[in-house]
């Protein structure tokens, strides 16, 4: 939402191990969980997708468009979309990539401000494929299950939340059939833009969605399931059927929305392997307040199938959360640093204290160009450390 783009100064306090007396040898530092990395750029970083921890594209602020094949060693800069043009002064919150060279970045922004540009060429050239027709429109994320099938949502116009669909790549974009329940009417609110994270994809559910927004004093998430619709055409001749979209009813979250900074920033899913459970967690707080700690995080019990708050909560304000398969434990970010949950979200501890926006694991993405890669050896001596 355009009213949530801030930028934080960076604060970085390293990490030691507790004093030695006098006559001890000094101690050797923790390693650092987050290993920066070069990234050529002073831009504000909210796009990452990591595609296979090698190759790996992440977008930012004025026009940036940044890639690497090599797991981060070399941060390259892409064409910039549009850059004969306006490209230059747009702000791309999300990516979506399947390759080396095929990637879809989404501009935020009021009104045509808000894009979608695709590249299949390795970002040497990029396509515009959708412009933001409405000059009170603003979106905030973009999310694909394949090359083909994808949905992009953004702030309400008119009191609808917007919500659009694709089956073919992004080439043509198509209303929800039922989006009765995207009406807020007079409500303030809408998604947040902070790190292209307020909608997940369900791997247990192939044409399953969620997207949570923000409105009128609660978190809301919405759910969609993808189907066909067939009509059967004259005896002999196969029915024509169209994809489509429904819309479900929203279940209330346990963080509080009651300004225009506050609320759910992202949600984060995970089938977990020992016996298929269900995890699911919900991170967010008020951006303005970035060291409050109350109400940043709550999870979905899978004993009620109620969110709850968090019992121990993350350090701060977060805008991005991910499972982390190799270690089995959830991640956390924001502007004041990151956590680790070992408990499906019902505790956190702190991993560190940077200036973070998004995640796409292994790596992570924050403010003046900030890229990092997780340390999984750090990682593991940081959790033994505070268990």
């Amino acid at each position: 939402m355009n009213a949530r783009c801030f930028f934080l100064s960076f604060l970085l306090i390293a990490t030691q191990l507790p004093a030695q007396s006098p006559s001890a040898p000094p101690a050797a530092p923790v390693a650092e969980v987050w290993q920066m990395q070069a990234s050529g750029s002073t831009a504000s970083l909210r796009g990452i997708l990591s595609v296979d921890g090698n190759v790996a594209w992440a977008s930012g602020t004025g026009g940036t468009v940044l890639r690497t094949l090599d797991g981060g060693q070399h941060w390259l800069p892409c064409a910039t979309p549009d850059g004969n043009k306006d490209g230059a002064t747009l702000d791309f919150r999300g990516v979506q990539a399947w390759d080396a060279e095929t990637a879809i970045v989404m501009a935020s922004g009021p009104g045509s401000k808000s894009r979608l540009y695709k590249t299949a060429d390795g970002c040497g050239t990029w396509k515009l494929l959708l412009r933001n027709p409405d000059k009170d429109g603003f979106w905030d994320a973009v999310r694909f299950f394949d090359r083909n099938k994808g949905v992009i949502v953004g702030d309400p116009v008119n009191g609808k939340l917007y919500a659009r669909m694709t089956f073919d790549g992004g080439e043509t974009w198509h209303p929800f059939a039922d989006d009765s329940q995207l009406m807020i009417g007079k409500e303030s609110g809408g998604f947040f833009a902070a790190s292209n994270s307020c909608v997940i994809l369900r791997s247990d559910q192939p044409n399953f969605i969620e997207a949570v927004a923000n409105v009128g004093g609660v978190a809301s998430e919405y759910w969609a399931d993808f189907g066909s619709t067939c009509e059967q055409a004259n005896s002999g001749i196969a029915p024509r059927c169209r994809d489509e979209w429904r819309w479900e009813i929203p279940s209330d979250l346990q963080i509080p929305s009651n300004s225009g900074s506050n609320g759910v920033f992202a949600l984060g899913w995970a089938m977990k392997r020992n016996g298929g459970i269900r995890a699911e967690i919900a991170v967010g707080g008020d951006y303005s307040n970035p060291n409050e700690t109350q109400g940043t995080a709550a999870y979905l019990a899978q004993s009620s199938e109620d969110w709850q708050l968090a019992a121990h909560p993350p350090h701060g304000y977060r805008s991005t959360v991910q499972w982390f398969q190799p270690e089995k434990l959830w991640i956390t970010a924001g502007t004041n640093g990151s956590d680790f949950s070992l408990d499906d979200g019902r505790t956190w501890q702190p991993l560190d204290n940077g200036d973070w926006n998004a995640l796409s694991l292994p790596f992570v993405v924050g403010p003046k160009g900030r890229i990092a890669r997780i340390d999984p050896d750090a990682l593991r001596a940081r959790v033994k450390a505070q268990k």
